[in-house]
C-alpha cells in the first residue's frame, strides 16, 4: 500500500482520488530510497511506473520543505516533447493538493512565453535539453538553485546527440543535493560513463532483467518480399487484427508519410507522428489517437519513448529497428500496466540480420506467422548461422592461371579486315585498354 511509504498526507489523498492503491515493483524498490535523498540509477520495463517513482519523493520532498518560490527547485529533463508534456500532466495530478507549480519548455512553443513562465520561477521545471540550453544562452534560465536532478530515459538523450547540452545542464545543477536516473534499458558506454561523472554514491535498481522485459506482449514476424508487399501487410493486419489502437513504427519520415498516405487511401483513419511534424499538428495526433478519435498512429521512434496510450494493443514494426533497446521501448507502448499486447515485425531479407540480433539481446525466438492471403517468395535465409544470421554465399575463386589465359585469348583476338592504323597511331586492343604497338 502506499501508506506505507512514508509519503505525506495530501500526496496519499491524490493517489487515493486517482485510484491508485498498489504500488508497482518499481515504485516499492525506489520510492523510500528516493526518500532518503540517495542518488538512483534504476532500469525498469515501460509501463512499470517509473514516472511516479521519481515524482512522488520529489513532491514529498518539496511538500516537507516548503520555501517561497524564487527559484526552480527541480529539473527533469527528457528526449521529447511528447514525453515532457505526458510527464507534466503526471506531476500536476500528483501535486492537485499542493501548492507546487510546475512548467515545461520544449521545442514548438513560443521562446518569448518560455521565457515568462521562467520569471515566475516554477518550483518544478520539465524540459527536453535542446530548447533549455537556448534559453540558458539567452540569459533567461539559472539553475544554481536546483535540488534535485532528474534524468528519464537518458539513454535516449544521448543516442539523439544531446551528450554536451545534457553535460552542461548537469554543471549547471552544481549545487544539487540528489540527481536521479531513470530508464527501461541498460544503455552503452556513454550512458556508463554519464552515471559515473552524474551521480554520487547510486543505488543501482534494475527491476527487470532484459529477458523479462514485455513478458505480457506476444512477438511475431511475418516475412515480406519488399516494401510494397509490407504495405499490403499492414493494411490486411490493421484490417482483419482484432485492436482498439495500433502504432506502426518505420525507421524514417519519408517512410513513415509514405505509409501514411497509403492508408489513408484505401481509408483506413490514421495520423501520422514525427520530427518534422510541427508542435502543433504533434499534439493534435497524439490528443486524437489518445481519444480514440483514430484508431492508427503512424510514427517514427519519436513516439518510441514513455508514451503511455490507453488501449494500445498492437504494435507494429514496418521497419525493425536498429537495437535491442528501440526494439524494447517500440514494443514496450503494448502490453502496459498487465493488460495484453501483441508485437509484429515485418522482416525483409534485409531485416532479418537485425531481428536475429533482438533475438539473441532478449534471449527469446519470436513467433513465425503466414498470412496466407499475402503469403510471398521470401520465408528467410536459406542457410542461418549459429547466431541466426542469415549465412553468406561463397563465390568461387578463379584461378590465377585461368584468369591470365583468358586475358591473353581475348587481347589475341583481332578482326581479319582491320584496317592498317595511321602512321604514328597506337594500336588499342580489343579490351579498350592497354596500347600494343606503335607503328
Amino acid at each position: 500500500m502506499f501508506s506505507e511509504l512514508a509519503l505525506h498526507e495530501r500526496l496519499l489523498k491524490a493517489l487515493a482520488e486517482l485510484n491508485f492503491t498498489e504500488p508497482t515493483p518499481v515504485q516499492t524498490a525506489a520510492i523510500p530510497a528516493a526518500l532518503e535523498g540517495r542518488d538512483l540509477r534504476v532500469i525498469a520495463r515501460t509501463g512499470s511506473g517509473k514516472t511516479a517513482a521519481f515524482v512522488l519523493p520529489l513532491l514529498n520532498r518539496f511538500i516537507a520543505g516548503a520555501k517561497p518560490r524564487v527559484a526552480i527547485r527541480s529539473l527533469i529533463l527528457l528526449p521529447t516533447r511528447e514525453l515532457a508534456r505526458q510527464t507534466l500532466a503526471e506531476v500536476e495530478r500528483f501535486s492537485q493538493f499542493t501548492f507546487i507549480k510546475s512548467g515545461v519548455i520544449t521545442g514548438g512553443e513560443d521562446f518569448k512565453e518560455q521565457g515568462a513562465l521562467l520569471r515566475k520561477d516554477p518550483d518544478i521545471l520539465i524540459a527536453t535539453p535542446g530548447r533549455l540550453i537556448e534559453h540558458l544562452n539567452a540569459g533567461h534560465l539559472k539553475l544554481d538553485q536546483v535540488e534535485v536532478l532528474i534524468l528519464d530515459e537518458a539513454d535516449r538523450m544521448l543516442d539523439m546527440g544531446f551528450a554536451e547540452d545534457m553535460q552542461r545542464l548537469v554543471d549547471e545543477c552544481a549545487n544539487r543535493q540528489q540527481t536521479l536516473l531513470f530508464s527501461a534499458t541498460t544503455g552503452g558506454n556513454a550512458l556508463r560513463e554519464m552515471v559515473n561523472n552524474v551521480l554520487k554514491d547510486p543505488l543501482h535498481l534494475m527491476v527487470n532483467q532484459v529477458a523479462e522485459m514485455n513478458e505480457s506482449t506476444r512477438q511475431q514476424i511475418i516475412t515480406a518480399d519488399d516494401v510494397p508487399h509490407k504495405e499490403r501487410l499492414v493494411h490486411w493486419l490493421l484490417s482483419n487484427e482484432p485492436f482498439r489502437k495500433a502504432i506502426v513504427f518505420t525507421n524514417t519520415r519519408v517512410q513513415a508519410d509514405r505509409l501514411y498516405g497509403r492508408l489513408v487511401a484505401q481509408e483506413i483513419d490514421a495520423y501520422v507522428l514525427h520530427g518534422d511534424k510541427d508542435q502543433k499538428d504533434r499534439k493534435r495526433a497524439l490528443e486524437r489517437f489518445s481519444q480514440g478519435k483514430s484508431r492508427v498512429l503512424v510514427a517514427t521512434d519519436v513516439a518510441a519513448r514513455g508514451l503511455d496510450i490507453d488501449g494500445l494493443d498492437v504494435v507494429i514494426n514496418f521497419d525493425m529497428p536498429r537495437s535491442g533497446d528501440e526494439y524494447l521501448h517500440r514494443i514496450g507502448r503494448t502490453g502496459r500496466a498487465g493488460e495484453e499486447g501483441l508485437a509484429i515485425s515485418l522482416i525483409c531479407h534485409n531485416d532479418w540480420n537485425l531481428m536475429s540480433s533482438v533475438e539473441r539481446y532478449l534471449k527469446q525466438t519470436f513467433e513465425r506467422r503466414v498470412i496466407k492471403e499475402l503469403k510471398g517468395v521470401y520465408q528467410g535465409p536459406k542457410n542461418v548461422k549459429a547466431s541466426g544470421k542469415a549465412a553468406g554465399i561463397k563465390k568461387k575463386k578463379v584461378a590465377k592461371k585461368d584468369a591470365v589465359k583468358k586475358v591473353v585469348k581475348k587481347t589475341a583476338k583481332r578482326p581479319a579486315n582491320r584496317r592498317p592504323a595511321p602512321e604514328g597511331a597506337f594500336v588499342v586492343s580489343d579490351d579498350g585498354h592497354a596500347p600494343l604497338l606503335k607503328k
